[in-house]
């Protein structure tokens, strides 16, 4: 075992846990070197059983044989640095989440056509959702929901976020992603080119109900939301093949789009 204990947030094992923010760890500018920060003996060892590389663990003393033990065996070469409680208690912003911390090497994300060669017959699309806690539980949703695959466009949160993991439960590392580099054109030709009808739930007069029988006759289709607040662009409904509601009630207009993509994974998941 490789352990370390410290006693200031000064060391430079420590940095990327005490100083870096979240635009620094993804580094845009040379995504190669890009990390991230996992939280929860739970999530962390979704992540190593996904294939994702540790580069070092932050932990709390007495979680060294208890919490983190399992992990620490797994990873014997990887960096473990521990301190008192009190100390770790002073990270700017990070509230350690059952003592253990762990930073990963950001992945190499496929293009669209390597993330859709296998042709998987759901994908859902979600179009600038900057909220973390959305994109974490959308991710959730969709692998539980029967989703294959997940596009985001650019000015999406990033689903690699600390509170995305979290909310996501490590799912963000089972179901595979990745960006779209431009939308909706001409990214979306692509997408139809690929074999793929677009159904974009969206509020319009000429919406079908979500049950509509010919949704889940595609064979491929793919589910596109907005963002929380606005929806999605009129320019992204206009290029869909489908545009789609969620019958509502009591005056109720729409739900959070994380509630929303529940919905919709469920009534649209492929049925064998």
């Amino acid at each position: 075992m490789n352990i370390i204990h410290i006693t200031d947030l000064d060391h430079p094992g420590v940095l990327p846990y005490a100083r870096l923010t979240e635009a620094q760890l993804r580094n845009r500018l040379e995504p190669d070197k890009g990390i991230f920060i996992c939280e929860s003996p739970k999530v962390i060892r979704v992540a190593l059983d996904a294939g994702y590389q540790p580069l070092s663990l932050l932990t709390e003393e007495k979680f060294l044989d208890t919490q983190a033990a399992e992990i620490i065996a797994r990873c014997p070469d990887m960096p473990v640095y521990t301190g008192s409680r009190e100390l770790l208690a002073s990270l700017t912003g990070y509230e350690l989440t059952r003592g253990v911390l762990c930073c990963m090497r950001r992945p190499q994300l496929p293009t669209v056509e390597e993330l859709l060669a296998p042709l998987p017959p759901r994908v859902a699309l979600v179009d600038s959702v900057v909220n973390s806690t959305n994109t974490g539980a959308i991710f959730r949703a969709a692998a539980a929901l029967g989703i294959d695959a997940l596009l985001l466009t650019p000015t999406c949160c990033d689903p690699l976020n600390r509170r995305s993991v979290r909310v996501s439960m490590g799912t963000v590392f089972q179901l595979p992603w990745t960006y779209l580099p431009t939308w909706p054109h001409p990214a979306i030709e692509l997408l139809h080119k690929l074999g793929y009808k677009t159904a974009a739930l969206a509020l319009t007069p000429d919406a079908v109900p979500i049950d509509h029988p010919q949704l889940n006759a595609e064979e491929r289709l793919i589910i596109v939301m907005g963002t929380e607040g606005d929806g999605l662009d009129r320019s992204t409904i206009d290029a869909c093949d489908y545009k789609v509601v969620i019958p509502m009630k009591h005056g109720v207009d729409s739900l959070n789009v994380a509630a929303a993509a529940a919905v919709a994974f469920w009534q649209l998941r492929k049925r064998s």
